[in-house]
């Protein structure tokens, strides 16, 4: 019965040699091949860009231009848009190759609309400026182009709208596009 005991709960006598030795004697690490430097500077023929705003970053990729005539100039990778009516403030962030908004942020929202007391005074365009800020650091855009109509920049809710959004980090202008030598 002891020995059975002793079976089950693993308690084996073992050798005294054994007993001396842990595993970490025991194991060795498996020997690593050596990297030759042909194989750190070899590139992949296939090679997919799997960050198709990388060039964008960088202000390698194309912009479209559009005509000269056009106002607001076509001539962005992301362009903000603010627009204030009688009852909401809205904000949108559209792409250079869409028409339908990539972000957006309104009054309309309900999670905003209960936190202000008014859907269109400096208050809830400052709001709106916070929340669309987060939304597009989340989404990975900190660079855009803002060029409000002239004769609405000046007004207080514009201005907070636009200190709100450079205070969440959002830089309101797009960095001039490179030209490399191919």
């Amino acid at each position: 019965m002891a020995s059975s005991l002793r079976l089950l709960l693993g308690q084996i006598r073992r050798p005294a040699s054994a007993a001396k030795q842990t595993a970490r004697c025991v194991s060795r690490a498996a020997s690593q091949p050596e990297p030759s430097a042909e194989q750190n500077e070899a590139v992949n023929p296939t090679f997919v860009n799997r960050n198709p705003r990388n060039l964008e970053q960088l202000a390698l990729a194309v912009k479209d231009r559009g005509w000269k005539t056009i106002w607001p100039r076509r001539e962005f990778y992301h362009r903000l848009e603010f627009s204030r009516t009688q009852h909401h403030v809205t904000a949108h962030v559209f792409s250079s190759s869409s028409t339908v908004p990539v972000l957006s942020c309104s009054t309309k929202e309900w999670a905003l609309k209960k936190e202000l007391a008014s859907t269109n005074c400096v208050a809830a365009c400052q709001a709106v400026g916070e929340v669309l800020a987060q939304r597009c650091q989340q989404a990975g855009i900190t660079r855009m182009v803002y060029r409000a109509i002239p004769w609405t920049y000046r007004s207080d809710a514009v201005q907070s709208f636009r200190t709100a959004i450079k205070g969440g980090g959002i830089t309101l202008s797009e960095p001039r596009r490179k030209y490399v030598d191919t």
